[in-house]
């Protein structure tokens, strides 16, 4: 059966123009980074499914982020997740940018780098994190996509202070690479416990150099390297993306509201292009508290003058409350715009959703990929909630 709504409570806010940087976005409804496995395995090539996904997707005016893409080799964390460090890799997102770019879409690219969340064999050398944790690599929960199929983590090192400075210049080569590439910025994933988040939380690092330690140390990689990508995009084509008080891969802070406070009012005085927040009412891809308001974008969006994209748990109603109170300037809808390749349209008119179905989420093939419905088919063969 397929989800409805009222028109009356999701068009009015969402579908009225938003300045991003020198961009101007003609709705609110954002498709945020997905990482569904579905590129070459190995090689980190974008294939021609995610060609098909990410321009079914695409809408005039609408905001477009890439899933979690790879800025080095030894930044990999899934076996079938892109990159953006080859030739090859650039050639084949500037076909996705293209295609984009000609239903009117504007299209970022995340820039990503797994850190402990990876396996030797995806990375070609020991994992590197801020801090070593034997239990993060003794957790069989802590999964991800091998060459031989899902298996846990494999034991991880601690960057060197020395070593730090050419994981930068990764992040700015990729940077570079994007702008071969045709995007039209570049978001920072500073969450979701990969490396930039292993830096900032204090469960993650344990580090006495001045990467470690004060709220200020633990937040110095994140700004370098936002800075870095300012130096090649401008600050105002520049998006971080961060998780607070998420649990999501291990991550705790003793003290989030001050470690995010602090973080944020200095990406607010770099003046980047916006602040991507992921709500803790969600963990991955799981709702874990359903009854729960959308409370980081509702605190940090008074610490930052740019737009703020909400993500995590929104239907289209509350969507609409989130941005008409101010909580909000953009909402990134992840499970409904897998399910829903014409999302925008749909809420925009009040059309009925195509439920998503949880088991194609991380799959390699069309299935729950590129086979959902436009409205015009949705009738046929609607798939059960999962």
């Amino acid at each position: 059966m397929s989800l409805q709504h009222s028109a009356d409570s999701a068009t009015k806010t969402l579908f009225t123009p938003v300045r991003m940087g020198p961009i101007t976005l003609k709705h609110r409804v954002v498709l945020p980074p997905l990482s569904r496995l579905r590129a070459q395995p190995g090689t980190g090539i974008p294939s021609d499914l995610q060609l098909e996904y990410y321009t079914q997707r695409a809408s005039d005016g609408g905001l477009i982020i890439t899933e979690a893409t790879a800025i080095a080799s030894t930044a990999r964390g899934y076996h079938h997740a892109p990159g953006l460090y080859s030739d090859e890799q650039v050639a084949a997102w500037k076909r996705i940018t293209d295609a984009v770019h000609a239903k009117g879409g504007i299209f970022f690219t995340q820039l990503w780098h797994a850190g402990r969340t990876s396996h030797i064999e995806i990375t070609g050398s020991q994992p590197v994190t801020a801090s070593v944790d034997p239990a993060y690599w003794a957790d069989t929960n802590n999964v991800i996509d091998a060459p031989d199929g899902f298996k846990p983590v494999s034991p991880h090192r601690a960057l060197e202070t020395d070593e730090i400075a050419a994981i930068v210049d990764q992040y700015r080569d990729a940077a570079q690479n994007a702008k071969r590439a045709g995007f039209d910025g570049v978001e920072l994933m500073a969450a979701n416990g990969h490396l930039i988040d292993q830096f900032l939380q204090d469960n993650a690092n344990q580090r006495t150099d001045r990467y470690g330690g004060s709220i200020e140390n633990r937040a110095r990689l994140l700004l370098e390297v936002v800075n870095t990508l300012a130096e090649v995009w401008g600050a105002d084509r520049v998006g971080v993306r961060l998780a607070p008080s998420n649990s999501f891969n291990g991550m705790g802070d003793s003290d989030p509201h001050a470690l995010f406070g602090y973080v944020v009012r200095q990406l607010d005085a770099l003046g980047i292009a916006y602040l991507h927040i992921i709500e803790p009412r969600v963990k991955g891809a799981d709702t874990i508290a359903e009854s729960q308001p959308p409370i980081a974008s509702q605190e940090l969006s008074k610490l930052f003058s740019g737009p703020v994209i909400a993500a995590g748990g929104f239907n289209p109603a509350t969507a609409e409350a989130s941005v008409a109170s101010g909580d909000a300037g953009l909402i990134a809808f992840g499970r409904h715009f897998v399910a829903n390749p014409d999302l925008p349209k749909r809420i925009e008119r009040g059309l009925p959703l195509n439920p998503y179905d949880r088991s194609t989420f991380y799959a390699f093939d069309a299935r729950g990929y590129t086979d959902y419905p436009f409205y015009d088919a949705s009738v046929a063969n609607p798939r059960p909630a999962a």
